[in-house]
Formats: C-alpha cells, sequence, structure tokens
C-alpha cells in the first residue's frame, strides 16, 4: 500500500467479520506520526475490532492495513515490541506491588534489570503513584490503576500508544487526572492511538478523530472542523415536564432554527445565535421547563450524522 513514510498506521477498506456480524465494514483511516488519532462512537460501532487489529491480536477479515510500515499479518512480534497497548479492562497482576508491575512488564520486553529500575523511578513520577509503589495493586483506585496500567504500556518506549476507552468507569476527578497525563504524553511526541465515547474526551485528546457508527466512518476531521461542518455555533436544549408538552410545543418550534432534533427527554434547536433563537421561542408562545444554551459539540455532530446520540 502506497504512502507518505510518516504515516504510522494506514488502513485501507478495512474490514472484520465475525460470522455473520459485520464489526468493521471496510473502513479507511491515516495516523500520522505524533497525533493523537481517535475513534469516536458508541459501544458496538466496531471501535474496539478496530484497535484489536492494529495492535495485531486479531487477524483482518478484508482489506489492507500497516503498522509501523509492516504487514500485522506477518510481522506481528516486530509490531506489538513497538506498541504500548491499554485495553478496555485492566489486566494488572492484583497480587503485586505497583512496582512489581512494571518490573515484571519490563522483562517481557527483555530489558535489563538497571533500564528496568530507571524506567520504574521514571513512570512512577509520571503516574504520580511513586508514593504507592510497595502497594498491593488490589486495594488501589479505579484511577490509580488506570494509571499504572498506562505506566505499564510506556516500559518499553513504544512508537504508539493505543488506548482502547482509556477512561469508561471512572470518576469526573480521575478522568481529568488521566487526560492531563495523556496530555503530557501528547506533548512529548508520544502517537496516541484512542477509542472513546465520551465526546468531551474525543475534544480534549485528539487531533484528529474520525467518527464510527456501525462499523463504518461517518464522518473524519479534527473535532473544530467536524462541529463547525455538521453542526452549528450554538445550540438550544429544551426541556419540557412531560413527553405530552414536548409533543403539543413541537408545531410552534418548526423553523425557529436551522434544524430541531426532538430526543425522548428534550428537544435541540441548532443555530448560530442561541440567545436570538431563545427569544423566538418566548415569542411563538413555547415555555419549556428549562432552557440551556450551549456551544455545539462533538455529540451534536453524531446526532446530526446518524440521528442517535452516542449513548443509544
Amino acid at each position: 500500500m502506497a504512502g507518505a513514510p510518516e504515516a504510522l498506521v494506514e488502513a485501507r477498506s478495512l474490514t472484520k467479520h465475525f460470522g455473520r456480524h459485520v464489526a468493521v465494514d471496510g473502513i479507511d483511516f491515516r495516523v500520522e506520526r505524533g497525533e493523537a488519532f481517535g475513534f469516536l462512537g458508541p459501544n458496538g460501532a466496531g471501535k474496539s475490532s478496530t484497535m484489536r487489529m492494529i495492535g495485531c491480536v486479531s487477524p483482518l477479515t478484508g482489506g489492507e492495513l500497516r503498522v509501523l510500515g509492516m504487514d500485522p499479518s506477518r510481522d506481528g512480534p516486530r509490531i506489538r515490541a513497538r506498541l504500548g497497548v491499554v485495553p478496555q479492562e485492566d489486566t494488572l497482576d492484583t497480587e503485586l506491588t505497583v512496582s512489581d508491575n512494571l518490573a515484571i512488564y519490563g522483562r517481557y520486553f527483555g530489558l535489563s534489570r538497571a533500564v528496568i529500575r530507571e524506567r520504574t523511578e521514571e513512570l512512577l513520577e509520571f503516574a504520580k503513584l511513586t508514593e504507592r509503589r510497595h502497594d498491593r495493586v488490589d486495594p488501589l483506585s479505579g484511577g490509580m490503576k488506570r494509571r499504572l496500567t498506562i505506566a505499564r504500556a510506556l516500559i518499553n518506549r513504544p512508537e504508539a500508544l493505543l488506548l482502547d476507552e482509556p477512561t469508561t468507569g471512572l470518576d469526573p476527578q480521575a478522568r481529568h487526572l488521566l487526560w492531563d497525563r495523556l496530555y503530557r504524553l501528547k506533548q512529548e511526541g508520544v502517537t496516541l492511538v484512542l477509542t472513546t465515547h465520551y465526546m468531551e474526551e474525543a475534544e480534549q485528546l485528539c487531533d484528529r478523530l474520525v467518527i464510527m457508527d456501525r462499523g463504518r466512518i461517518a464522518a473524519e476531521g479534527s473535532p473544530r472542523e467536524l462541529i463547525a461542518r455538521h453542526a452549528t455555533r450554538e445550540v438550544v436544549e429544551l426541556r419540557f415536564p412531560s413527553a405530552g408538552d414536548l409533543q403539543a410545543a413541537l408545531p410552534r418550534l418548526a423553523g425557529v432554527a436551522e434544524r430541531v432534533e426532538p430526543l425522548a427527554d428534550r428537544v435541540l434547536a441548532y443555530t448560530g445565535d442561541g440567545d436570538a433563537t431563545v427569544a423566538t421561542i418566548a415569542g411563538n408562545g413555547v415555555h419549556p421547563a428549562s432552557v440551556l444554551v450551549r456551544r455545539g459539540t462533538l455529540e451534536d455532530v453524531f446526532l446530526v450524522l446518524t440521528g442517535r446520540t452516542l449513548e443509544d
């Protein structure tokens, strides 16, 4: 497959089947060296299946894939030696200490004890776990375990870090701390490839991303480009006391904005001027229980492109 030498991952018509189920349906994408590239979509969109093919742990069914300029079907071990992988579920040895988890993983890559000691110190500091180095993993918080999993994936100084839903299940404080650690890696030039169904995570971390739905790519670009292309600068969220009130208001909301999208629990009005739209809505005699004017987000892009929310 032809491509510029700086491409770290390149796929053409990449396909993955599980029996009759098509998990990944002929997608094209390219990850440049040094960027943070994301796959955004709901559960079941094909994100994890794609990541497993990139990580050389799941064979592709069709299409072409190159990782670090190599073919995963022939060069899997060589590719894996140059990647760091953070799976959805932590696979730490909970009976061992924090530092022992790093040391044992370093031995898998054939690193010397001296190198492992040096890198362990660096990674414990990076993950903010230095004071917990002698603690067993089992009682650590979810956020600490996730930071340790990322630190472990960096022990071989990989050229790219693959992160599958890195902050799922974490509370907001732990999630923001993890974002800070990942942002530091990005600044240091580590290529990040991540999957997520959190639109804020994608906006915070990704230079570019693809929006996936039902195994296909619906759109590609930077977060700002995608919002400008498919959503609007502002969105007015209207909530009503009941579903009946929402349905009764819909005829009077027609034409108040560029696009009006009724959902199960609210109505979204896509507009360039939220305050002016709110005034128009009030002038039409619509009085919702609450009104919120916010900026357009990747959640709105996904809804416009698919007719569904990321949580569906």
